[in-house]
């Protein structure tokens, strides 16, 4: 993929990020950069992020979730090719 092709960005963010309005934020931030994708509390109290777009507004979107709310600890992150995601929903 080159920068300016879509992207399909994946991340699990690790920390006091359940309950805390972290998946409202990022929908938020999403949003205003144009992106389409979820955000899920995952079962081991992660949230899963997934954002599709273009790459570099993917990247802009991952450089701000360590500074989301409550307290993130360690984001994981892979990148992949666009699926096609519609909207943003929260889980």
């Amino acid at each position: 993929m080159t920068p300016g092709e879509g992207a399909r960005l994946t991340a699990h963010v690790r920390g006091r990020v359940q309950g805390v309005g972290f998946r409202w934020w990022t929908r938020a931030r999403s949003l205003e950069l144009g992106l389409a994708g979820s955000a899920v509390n995952l079962p081991d109290g992660r949230v899963e992020v997934v954002a599709e777009g273009p790459r570099p507004a993917c990247e802009a979107l991952l450089a701000l979730l360590p500074g989301g709310p409550g307290r993130v600890d360690h984001v994981g992150h892979w990148w992949s090719a666009p699926r096609g995601e519609q909207g943003f929903r929260e889980g």
